[in-house]
């Protein structure tokens, strides 16, 4: 995932623990493992929320976006993958956001848990 345009760190996070399970990239000024800590919450709201409101379907991907960067928290639906996701940080300047949505989903599909 580090190959993702743009790439400022990604990590594979356990949603019930909120345990990143792996990382790459990162730094000082980027956490991953409290990163991954936080936007569990985001996911489990997200799913909690869509329950309450009766909506079908799964969460394809959240994307935050801030002032210098996007974050993108996707759900895995593969075979092995419930209760986790993927999480990428990305430098907003440097990153084409649909072609970094496309290679995550690419991702996905060729990783196996």
């Amino acid at each position: 995932m580090t190959s993702v345009e743009g790439s400022l760190g990604t990590a594979l996070v356990d949603y019930t623990s909120g345990m990143a399970l792996g990382t790459l990239g990162g730094g000082k000024d980027l956490d991953l493992n409290v990163a991954a800590a936080g936007n569990t919450d985001v996911i489990r709201a997200k799913t909690r929320t869509m329950e309450h409101l009766g909506l079908k379907g799964e969460i394809e991907d959240v994307l935050i976006t801030l002032g210098s960067q996007y974050h993108i928290l996707r759900p895995l639906k593969s075979r092995g993958g419930n209760g986790l996701f993927l999480y990428l940080v990305l430098d907003r300047g440097k990153s084409n956001l649909a072609m970094a949505r496309h290679q995550l989903k690419s991702i996905e599909n060729q990783l196996d848990v």
